[in-house]
């Protein structure tokens, strides 16, 4: 329209100033000559003249604008470049995105998606454009998705984020957040462009982290109550020993009290041994230290003997012990670890007596296919289903605020679970409360038949022909009560007993007393440690027996002792009986048996 306007005022202009030229310059020209001939040749040049000057303000005029328009016609150009430059840019960054961009018209239906959101729902472009973005919605997601986005059409807002599940051609499902823009025109909503994340692994991780620091702090609670159980566990005993030795003291008691004082002081310090040896056991577990003894085992055995020993317990509760094997002599030799099969057995037993204040306790075990399934079985308080797995969690009898708590450290269930697990098999229970609990635990049946060599046995049970007497003993150990326990365990078999504090005046015992027969060395001496002294005594004495002694009752100890150049080994509480037998089994002349 400019165009036009620009036109007619040119044209316009150019009638008004001809007009006026033409008609003023006539009535000047006959005003001031009066020859015609002149008059006609000035009117020619007068013609010339006109045209000559409007032919040039046309030219300057039509210049001026045919610049303007190249010049526009130019920018536009340019405009256009720009304008297609910056939409490919941006068409790359939609599609290179991560992130899934999506445009949907006012009913929710595609009109666009970006490379991340074919990915992301395993379709094709053409398979995207026209579907509703709610197909892809988790079903369970629907109705709060349809809420928001009721919300988000009747809100003035038109910026929103909201959160929700989608589902993918595979029937993937993921977390994913959105932030949505609308265009609006007027109150018709023109298009809705939408920017989402795959959420699932930061929702993921999140939840691990509220776990864990869930696992955390329950761990630290029961934590401080075991400690806070171990405490009572540990000054309970040692009030029985403590009180009691302080009574023993007291004058003109029958032998029948001392004895009733000695039986609990002895009952006492078990206990004790039973809490400490079972944390001992846990750390080894935690520290990896705990390892496999396999052996041939005979089931039948194990079971018999725990029968036997749990027996008198059971009735003198009031209950029964019923004891089930189905496997004949010629089949219960097992290849396993026997001491970890009997503190299995002997943990579960003991638990099904702790809790049980009446009816049978029964226990035994089942050939299956390729394993034998132990079972113990009581009628006791039972367990809530929601503690059925707990149990084997470490600490977990610990917990000071459980009323089913009782007396322990509540460490045996953990153990037995490890040592299960660590023989091969698996552990669960099966527990309805009030009823009972049958505890079950599986192992390989390893069978390794040897045949048996027709030998003869060796007596090494003491007897007044053959008591040793004679020996010359050193004992290597630098705590005082402990040596006053050891020189009174061997002094029915030594005539002269040597004491050593320290690993280097055991070094120098032996070197002055080259005759000594055995020497007991603690493994934690000062300035020199019981290996060290060991290794240095064998350098110039191959022959005496040396039998290292320690409280710590690690794993590898025994193995580091005879390393040492020791013969043999034993855990400190030291068991009379134990030590009575190793002295016999190194100095008693062995009777055969035909």
């Amino acid at each position: 329209m400019k165009k036009f306007k620009f036109e007619y005022r040119i044209t316009l202009a150019y009638l008004f100033l001809g007009g006026v030229w033409i008609i003023f310059s006539d009535k000047l020209l006959y005003l001031i000559i009066d020859n015609a001939n002149l008059l006609t040749e000035i009117q020619t040049y007068k013609g010339w003249f006109f045209v000559f000057v409007t032919a040039l303000i046309f030219y300057i005029f039509l210049k001026k604008h045919l610049n303007l328009l190249r010049y526009t016609e130019q920018e536009l150009i340019l405009s256009k470049e720009k304008a297609e430059k910056s939409e490919k840019s941006y068409k790359d960054v939609v599609e290179t995105s991560s992130d899934l961009i999506t445009v949907v018209d006012g009913q929710g239906k595609i009109l666009f998606v970006n490379h991340a959101s074919n990915k992301f729902y395993g379709l094709s472009p053409n398979e995207c454009i026209g579907m509703r973005t709610f197909d892809f919605v988790h079903p369970e997601d629907k109705d709060y998705t349809q809420s928001k986005f009721e919300e988000l059409i009747n809100s003035k807002n038109n910026n929103f984020y909201f959160e929700n599940r989608q589902i993918n051609k595979s029937g993937e499902i993921s977390d994913t957040e959105w932030n949505l823009h609308i265009e609006r025109k007027g109150t018709e909503i023109i298009k809705i462009t939408s920017i989402g994340r795959d959420i699932t692994r930061q929702n993921s991780t999140q939840q691990e982290l509220i776990k864990a620091k869930e696992k955390a702090e329950q761990a630290d609670r029961l934590k401080s109550a075991f400690l806070a159980n171990m405490s009572h566990e540990i000054r309970t005993p040692m009030n029985g020993i403590l009180g009691f030795s302080e009574l023993l003291k007291t004058p003109n008691l029958s032998g029948e009290q001392q004895q009733n004082y000695i039986r609990v002081i002895e009952k006492s310090g078990k206990r004790m041994l039973n809490i400490i040896n079972d944390i001992v056991d846990i750390s080894k577990i935690e520290a990896g230290l705990m390892k496999l003894d396999l052996k041939e085992s005979n089931i039948n055995e194990q079971v018999e003997y725990i029968y036997t020993f749990f027996k008198p317990e059971v009735e003198a509760k009031g209950m029964q012990l019923f004891l089930k094997k189905t496997l004949p002599s010629k089949e219960v030799i097992i290849k396993t670890d026997r001491e970890k099969l009997f503190a299995i057995l002997t943990n579960l037993v003991k638990n099904a007596i702790k809790y049980s204040n009446k009816g049978v306790i029964e226990f035994g075990y089942e050939k299956k296919e390729g394993y034998i399934e132990f079972f113990v079985k009581d009628m006791g308080i039972g367990i809530p289903k929601e503690r059925q797995q707990a149990v084997f969690e470490r600490f977990i009898q610990a917990d000071i605020e459980d009323t089913m708590a009782r007396q322990g450290a509540g460490l045996g269930l953990s153990i037995t679970k490890a040592y299960v697990e660590m023989l091969g098999g698996k552990i669960w229970v099966e527990s309805e409360e009030g009823i009972g609990s049958t505890f079950y635990f599986t192992l390989p049946y390893n069978v390794e038949l040897k045949v048996k060599m027709n030998t003869k046995e060796i007596d090494v049970t003491s007897n007044s022909e053959n008591h040793i007497k004679n020996l010359k003993i050193l004992i290597a150990e630098d705590d005082e009560t402990s040596e006053m326990l050891l020189s009174l365990n061997v002094s029915e078999f030594s005539n002269e007993i040597i004491t050593a504090i320290t690993g280097k005046e055991a070094i120098e015992a032996c070197q002055n007393n080259p005759n000594i027969d055995l020497v007991l060395m603690d493994i934690q001496m000062p300035e020199v440690n019981g290996f060290e002294a060991a290794r240095q005594i064998r350098k110039f004495n191959k022959d005496v027996i040396i039998i290292a002694q320690t409280a710590y009752g690690l794993a590898g100890d025994r193995e580091k002792s005879l390393d040492a150049g020791c013969n043999d080994y034993i855990s400190k509480p030291i068991n009379k009986s134990k030590l009575e037998s190793l002295i016999q089994k190194y100095f008693q002349k062995p009777q055969t048996v035909n």
